[in-house]
C-alpha cells in the first residue's frame, strides 16, 4: 500500500428504497460499531428492516464470495426488495422462535459442548480393553491413530474416536437406539373397564389398532368373548394379553350382513400395539399407539444413552454417561483438573482441548444456564432456555467487524437474565462488531445506543420510520408510541383484578405432584374464573409445573385415563376442556392462511355457491377452494407463488405469473359477490377492510368471525396471509378466534408466555382478549416473564428461587403485592419494581 496512504472507514449502513415485506420504500442509515435497537407494534415492519433487509443482504454478500460449488450447497437467503444497501458487514442472524428439538437432542448437542466432552474422552481418556476388559492409561495411540496395546492380556485395539461416543451415531445404545428411553405396553391401558365383555369391546387396542373380527379371532382361541372381562379365568386372560401367533378359521359377518369364512392369525393385546408402534411412521401414528405406552429408563444404557462400548472410556473415574450429567457450572469447575490427571506428553493436546471448551461454557454460564445438566433432553427445556441456547452459539466466536441481527432474544427470559444477555451484547460490541436488535422489552430497548422505530401501526398501517435517534430523542419525538413506555410516563394497567379476598370465590383446582426432573414435590392451589401467573426464573420449574403436570392431569382426568406418574392428585370439578395455547407456527405451509384457520373462508365459499352465476355452471362451495378446487389457478396449484430454480443461487419464490398470487385461475374472478367483489379481491383484503366491504352482504357468520379477528388485534392481517409466517404472538392470538363467543365454565386455558413478541401496546389488547374469556367464565392460567402481564394478574404463584437443583419450589403465592413482598423471591423484587 501507499505510505500514507489513508481511508475513512464506514460509519453507517446505508439502507435505501427498502420495500421488503410492508415497508414503504424506506431510506434510512444504521450507524456501525454500536448497539441499534428497532421498535415498533406487532406487524409494523421491525423484522423486515432488520432480518429482511440488513441480514439478508450481508450474509448474502458474503456468501456471493464463495465458489460456485459451495453456494450450491448452501441454504441461502434471496436477494432483499431493495434499491440499495451500501457498507452492510457479513452478517450473523439469531432468529425468533427456535426450532422444535428432536428426540435425540440435549443440552449438551445444542450447545455442542458434547461434542468437545466425547473429543476428551476419546483422546485422553482410559480405554477399555475388549478383549479382557481392563481400562488401558492414557496414551497419545487414539490422536495419532494407532493401535493400543493392553498391558494385562497383550492384545491390541483400536481405541474408539469421537464419534464412535455420539448417542446419535456410532455409540448409540442398542436397546433404545440412543433415546435413554424404552416404549413398553402398559398393559393397565388396553382393558381400563373389565365390567365390559369383549364383545362389548373391553380390549380398547382391539377397536382402535386392530380389525374388530379379532373379537372372533380370540373366542376362536377359546376364551369367552361374552362375559365380564373381570370374570375371565388366569388362562383366558393370558390369551388375550400374551397369547400365541396362531391361524384360526373364523366366520366373519361384513357390515352388509354377509357373511364370510376367513383363515386370520390372532395377535394378542400387547402385540396389537407392539405392532401398531413398529408401523408407526409419523406423530398422528405415534399419538394412535401412545395411550397404551409407559416410557421407562433404558434398562442396558441406565438412560445414558451410551452403548456399553462408548460407556468404556474412563477420565478421573468416570464415563462420558456420568460426565453428561453433571450441570453445566458442575462441569466448568471439572474439566480444567483433567490436563493435570494426563501423563506429560498429553498435557499439551488436554489443555488445547479444555481451552477450546472455555468460551462456549464462560457464554453459557453469562446467560444463566449453568444450572442445566448435558444430558437434559432438549424437548424439556423452556423457550427461554433454549433461545439463550441459540444466542450461545450464534455468539460463541470471538469474531471482529460482523454484523448481528438479534430478532427479539429476551424472548421467554426472566428480568434478572436479561443483564445477562446485555452482558453477552456489550462483549461483541467490544470485540468490534456491530448489533442490531428487534425487541419489546423496555429494558433491552434502554440500553440500545440508536433506536429506531417502525410504525405508526401494523401491516399496510406500518412500515414507516416515525422515530429514531438516542433514547431520549426517540422520548421526545411526538409520533413515537414506544417512548411513553420507555420513559416510565406509560405503564400497561388494563384490567380491574380481583380482591385479594375474593380470587377464591369461584372454587379452585388443586394440584399436588411428587418429585419430578429438579423440581420438588408440590402442592398448589389455582384459583378458577381467574388469571393466574406462574413465574419464576428460568428452570425454576414452571414447564414442569403446568406442562408437565397440571395440563397432563386435567387431561386424564376427563379421559379417565390414569393420572401421570409423578401426579399425586388433582382435583378440578367441572373442568371438562383443557386448552394449550402456545407460539407455535400454525399450518406447515403456504396453503394455510388466515381465511382458512378462521373459518372465513368456508362461510365466502359457501356464499359465492348460491349466487346464480355459480348455480348456472353447476361450482359447489368445494370448487372455490383454493388447495382442491375446479376454480384455483392450475399453473401455481393454488399456492400463488412458483419457485425458479436458478442453479448455484438460492431459489425463488415469486406471485404466480398467471394468477399474480391470488391462488385462483382467471374463471373465479368473473363470479362476483357485494356488489362486484371477486373472492380473489376479498382474500386480498386485510381483515379491517373484509368487514367494510361486507358490511352489507348478511354474511353474519362470516363477519361475526372478522369481528373477532379485529377485536383479537389482528384487524391487519391479510386474509390470504400464509399462517406459518405469522409472528408467534399473532399465532397465539389466531388461535383464540373460536373460543371467544363461547361459554368457558368448563374451560382452563393455558398460555405459554403469550407475551411473546408483543409491544406493551399489544399486550394491553392481550390482556383486554384473556379479561373477555374470563368473562365467559374461563379459568386462565399464564407462564410468564413479562411484568406487565404478572402485575395485571388477580393471582400470582411463583417457583424458585433459583433455577435447577436450586430451585423447583413454590416461594410465593398471592396478588402481584403479596409476591413483591416475599423477600425470598427473585421474582418479586422485579415485580415491585414494576408496581412502584
Amino acid at each position: 500500500m501507499t505510505a500514507g496512504r489513508h481511508y475513512a472507514a464506514p460509519t453507517h449502513i446505508e439502507v435505501r428504497g427498502a420495500r421488503v415485506h410492508n415497508l414503504k420504500n424506506i431510506d434510512i442509515d444504521i450507524p456501525l460499531g454500536c448497539l441499534v435497537g428497532i421498535a415498533g407494534v406487532s406487524g409494523s415492519g421491525k423484522s423486515s428492516l432488520a432480518l429482511g433487509t440488513l441480514y439478508a443482504e450481508g450474509s448474502r454478500r458474503y456468501l456471493d464470495a464463495l465458489s460456485t460449488y459451495t453456494r450450491r450447497r448452501i441454504s441461502q437467503t434471496a436477494r432483499a426488495t431493495v434499491d440499495e444497501v451500501r457498507h452492510v458487514p457479513a452478517a450473523l442472524a439469531l432468529r425468533q422462535r427456535p426450532g422444535i428439538p428432536g428426540v435425540h437432542s440435549t443440552f449438551g448437542t445444542s450447545t455442542e459442548l458434547l461434542n468437545y466432552l466425547r473429543l476428551l474422552f476419546s483422546r485422553l481418556g482410559s480405554h477399555q480393553c475388549p478383549h479382557c476388559g481392563a481400562h488401558v492409561p492414557p496414551s497419545m495411540d487414539v490422536a495419532l491413530m494407532v493401535p493400543t496395546r493392553c498391558p494385562v492380556c497383550g492384545g491390541e485395539f483400536m481405541g474408539p474416536g469421537a464419534e464412535d461416543l455420539a448417542f446419535n451415531s456410532g455409540g448409540a445404545c442398542p436397546t433404545c437406539g440412543g433415546t435413554g428411553i424404552v416404549r413398553t405396553v402398559d398393559e393397565a391401558t388396553l382393558v381400563p373397564d373389565e365390567s365390559k365383555s369383549i364383545n362389548e369391546g373391553a380390549v380398547l387396542p382391539w377397536g382402535s389398532l386392530m380389525w374388530d373380527l379379532m373379537k372372533q379371532v380370540c373366542a376362536a382361541m377359546g376364551v369367552r368373548c361374552d362375559v365380564p372381562f373381570a370374570e375371565l379365568t388366569p388362562e383366558e386372560r393370558d390369551i388375550v394379553f400374551h397369547g400365541p401367533a396362531e391361524k384360526k378359521h373364523i366366520l366373519y359377518r361384513a357390515k352388509n350382513g354377509e357373511f364370510a369364512e376367513l383363515d386370520f392369525t390372532y395377535y394378542n393385546a400387547v402385540y396389537t400395539v407392539e405392532n401398531a408402534l413398529a408401523k408407526a411412521k409419523d406423530e398422528k401414528g405415534l399419538a394412535r399407539v401412545a395411550r397404551f405406552l409407559r416410557e421407562d429408563v433404558c434398562p442396558d444404557c441406565g438412560g445414558t444413552r451410551l452403548s456399553a462400548r462408548a460407556r468404556g472410556p474412563m477420565v478421573d473415574g468416570m464415563n462420558l454417561g456420568e460426565a453428561s450429567h453433571m450441570t453445566l457450572d458442575e462441569l466448568a469447575a471439572w474439566v480444567p483438573t483433567v490436563p493435570d490427571l494426563m501423563p506429560e506428553e498429553m498435557c499439551p493436546m488436554a489443555a488445547t482441548i479444555v481451552a477450546e471448551m472455555a468460551e462456549p461454557v464462560c457464554r453459557l454460564q453469562q446467560l444463566g444456564l449453568g444450572y442445566l445438566a448435558l444430558d437434559r433432553a432438549s424437548s424439556t427445556l423452556s423457550t427461554g432456555e433454549r433461545q439463550r441456547v441459540q444466542l450461545a452459539r450464534a455468539v460463541r466466536n470471538r469474531t471482529c467487524g460482523v454484523l448481528y441481527v438479534l430478532d427479539e432474544p429476551s424472548i421467554g427470559l426472566h428480568p434478572s437474565n436479561v443483564e445477562g444477555l446485555l452482558g453477552v451484547v456489550d462483549d461483541l460490541l467490544a470485540d468490534g462488531n456491530s448489533v442490531v436488535l428487534v425487541d419489546h422489552d423496555v429494558r433491552v430497548l434502554r440500553h440500545a445506543d440508536h433506536l429506531v422505530e417502525i410504525g405508526p401501526g401494523s401491516g399496510a398501517a406500518g412500515g414507516q420510520v416515525i422515530a429514531q435517534g438516542t433514547v431520549a430523542e426517540v422520548e421526545a419525538t411526538p409520533a413515537t408510541r414506544i417512548g411513553p413506555f420507555l420513559s416510565g410516563a406509560c405503564r400497561v394497567r388494563t384490567r380491574e383484578r380481583s380482591a385479594a379476598d375474593a380470587v377464591f370465590a369461584e372454587g379452585a383446582l388443586e394440584l399436588a405432584t411428587g418429585a419430578i426432573h429438579t423440581v420438588k414435590p408440590l402442592e398448589v392451589r389455582i384459583p378458577r374464573g381467574r388469571l393466574t401467573a406462574v413465574t419464576g426464573v428460568s428452570g425454576s420449574g414452571k414447564t414442569t409445573l403446568v406442562l408437565e403436570s397440571l395440563i397432563p392431569a386435567l387431561a386424564a382426568t376427563v379421559a379417565g385415563d390414569p393420572l401421570p406418574a409423578h401426579v399425586l392428585s388433582v382435583a378440578a370439578a367441572g373442568i371438562r376442556r383443557v386448552n394449550l395455547i402456545d407460539a407455535t407456527p400454525i399450518g406447515a405451509n403456504v396453503r394455510s392462511t388466515v381465511a382458512t384457520y378462521s373459518g372465513v373462508l368456508d362461510d365466502l365459499r359457501r356464499a359465492f355457491a348460491k349466487l346464480p352465476v355459480a348455480r348456472e355452471r353447476g361450482l359447489k362451495p368445494g370448487a372455490f377452494s383454493y388447495n382442491t378446487g375446479s376454480l384455483r389457478c392450475p399453473t401455481c396449484d393454488g399456492t400463488g407463488q412458483v419457485s425458479l430454480d436458478v442453479q448455484f443461487l438460492p431459489d425463488v419464490d415469486i406471485p404466480c405469473p398467471d394468477c399474480g398470487g391470488t391462488r385462483y385461475g382467471r374463471d373465479a374472478s368473473a363470479i362476483k359477490l357485494a356488489g362486484d367483489l371477486s373472492l380473489p379481491e376479498i382474500l386480498g383484503y386485510t381483515v379491517d377492510q373484509a368487514r367494510e366491504a361486507l358490511a352489507g352482504s348478511g354474511m353474519r357468520s362470516a363477519l361475526a368471525k372478522l369481528r373477532t379477528l379485529s377485536d383479537l388485534g389482528l384487524g391487519y392481517l391479510t386474509l390470504g396471509e400464509a399462517t406459518p409466517a405469522l409472528s408467534g404472538g399473532e399465532a397465539q392470538r389466531l388461535k383464540l378466534a373460536s373460543e371467544l363467543t363461547r361459554s368457558q365454565d368448563d374451560a382452563l386455558f393455558v398460555f405459554d408466555e403469550p407475551t411473546i413478541g408483543l409491544h406493551p401496546l399489544d399486550v394491553e389488547v392481550l390482556l383486554g382478549v384473556l379479561q373477555r374469556l374470563i368473562d365467559h367464565g374461563a379459568t386462565v392460567v399464564v407462564i410468564e416473564h413479562d411484568l406487565d402481564m404478572i402485575a395485571n394478574a388477580d393471582y400470582v404463584i411463583d417457583l424458585g428461587p433459583g433455577g435447577g437443583e436450586a430451585g423447583g419450589r413454590v416461594v410465593a403465592t398471592g396478588t402481584p403485592e403479596e409476591a413483591a413482598a416475599c423477600p425470598e423471591s427473585i421474582t418479586g423484587r422485579y415485580i415491585a419494581e414494576e408496581l412502584a
